[in-house]
């Protein structure tokens, strides 16, 4: 039986847009390596450092500015990561409120300091609380761990505090969903675009 959903954030309730995002990087910053760091499921390079924690937002905008145009600013930085986070389908938010009290919601996000409060304001712009809704946000850059690392979900699911096969997650990479049952969770696929109140109904009768 399931007890508990675990979210993944962009792609998922949040849209991603990394065309946005690419754009962004080369008009603002003229940083021309992007496409080689920026990938819609998993980063590379200095992205994939700092959503690992390895790495803090100083170095991190030091790193790009360093490849970037003269001039280029460390907002212009920041803008251009959060230019790839899209808008929260309503639906969503609906679909989020109708779940909470049913079952235990929880957020598990390959994230950084830089784009998840942008995360948390799209979820409030929504009428999502995130510390009323969610009962605690597992965030690559805090915890030091990134999907699909079975140690992640392994951890997760500790302090959670619920045996893995009662715990569901959402993911719209498929690596991420199978590195989470690789440790007896259960996890399905979601494409963005798609209906995923119908997801989450399919993967709790299954």
């Amino acid at each position: 039986m399931i007890r508990a959903i675990i979210f993944d954030l962009g792609g998922v309730l949040i849209d991603l847009d990394r065309s946005a995002c690419v754009r962004s990087f080369l008009d603002l910053l003229g940083y021309e390596r992007i496409t080689e760091i920026l990938d819609a499921s998993h980063s590379r390079g200095p992205y994939m450092e700092l959503e690992a924690g390895r790495i803090t937002p100083e170095e991190f905008r030091s790193l790009i500015l360093a490849d970037s145009r003269p001039g280029a600013l460390p907002e212009d930085v920041d803008r251009s990561m959060r230019a790839f986070l899209g808008k929260m389908d309503p639906a969503k938010a609906r679909l989020i409120e109708r779940l909470h009290g049913k079952y235990d919601l929880y957020i598990l996000s390959n994230n950084n300091p830089i784009s998840m409060p942008r995360c948390r304001e799209i979820l409030a712009e929504n009428g999502i609380d995130p510390a009323r809704y969610f009962k605690a946000e597992f965030v690559s850059s805090e915890m030091k761990l990134l999907k699909p690392s079975e140690a992640f979900y392994r951890e997760v699911a500790r302090r959670i505090g619920l045996p893995p096969e009662q715990l569901l997650f959402i993911d719209d990479s498929m690596a991420n969903v199978e590195g989470a049952r690789a440790v007896g969770i259960q996890a399905v696929h979601f494409v963005q675009g798609g209906d995923l109140e119908e997801c989450i109904a399919t993967a709790i009768r299954a």
